[in-house]
């Protein structure tokens, strides 16, 4: 049966790929992001039901208005993915930006916050659904040059496993996934531009896709409903952990 499914962040890489994955089991999909034209290019492209919400989730008031906007047939959502993040700078805690700090912030934890805080109530009144936070292997290592990203993806691994209990009464699942590298525009907007330097991070070595990921995310929705994974921690063959990657070259 086809099931309402959000996805934040949806303009680009793997929030892109889980839409198109979604949409090819045939669900209907709620898709936002900051930029209209993308978000009009994606749901031209998908072969399913889709409606559009530009807003930017580090604004808590527009977040709220956006979803209000839906049309109460629409705000039956049966899983919230939350994938909007990013990271800014690889520099010293000592030398960061803290501009860099707040955006990763509000965008990462504080987002992440005000998205699932309209769309719960709704999951509450069905005595149903999922959200699936998008946390990355910086929410369970620290490494340099990492400092308030893995920060913040240590708190949305934090706000997983709440969330897993504040909601456990009302029947809703809660999952994280946890990528290791995975080639999007992820370093791209790290290196603030920088295409050549991000290039180099993917060299010598066979990366995730945004595809491999957005399987993984279909796969625990589709589980039975008596069935939570908790979380998927997934890396490329040739990468250990943050700091151990092997690379032909």
């Amino acid at each position: 049966m086809p099931k309402t499914i959000l996805i934040t962040g949806a303009t680009a890489g793997i929030g892109a790929a889980t839409a198109k994955a979604f949409a090819a089991d045939g669900h209907r999909l709620i898709v936002t992001g900051r930029r209209q034209e993308r978000l009009n290019e994606l749901q031209k492209n998908l072969p399913t039901e889709v409606r559009t919400l530009c807003f930017d989730i580090q604004d808590q008031t527009a977040t709220k208005q956006a979803i209000n906007t839906l049309p109460d047939e629409w705000k039956t959502i049966d899983s919230l993915v939350n994938n909007a993040g990013l990271a800014l700078g690889v520099s010293t805690l000592q030398d960061g930006d803290a501009s860099d700090w707040d955006t990763m912030i509000d965008t990462n934890i504080k987002g992440l916050l005000y998205i699932s805080q309209v769309v719960i109530p709704l999951m509450i009144k069905k005595k149903q659904g999922h959200i699936i936070n998008l946390s990355s292997i910086a929410g369970k290592e620290v490494y340099k040059g990492g400092n308030v990203y893995c920060a913040t993806k240590h708190a949305v691994d934090a706000l997983n496993k709440a969330m897993r209990i504040d909601l456990l009464e009302h029947g809703i699942r809660v999952t994280s996934i946890n990528p290791g590298k995975v080639e999007t525009e992820f370093s791209i907007v790290r290196l603030k531009g920088d295409t050549e330097k991000a290039k180099k991070e993917y060299e010598g070595y066979d990366e995730l896709r945004a595809e491999d990921i957005a399987e993984a995310i279909v796969w625990t929705a589709n589980r039975p409903p008596h069935v939570n994974i908790n979380e998927l921690i997934i890396m490329p063959t040739a990468q250990a952990n943050t700091t151990h990657l092997f690379k032909d070259t």
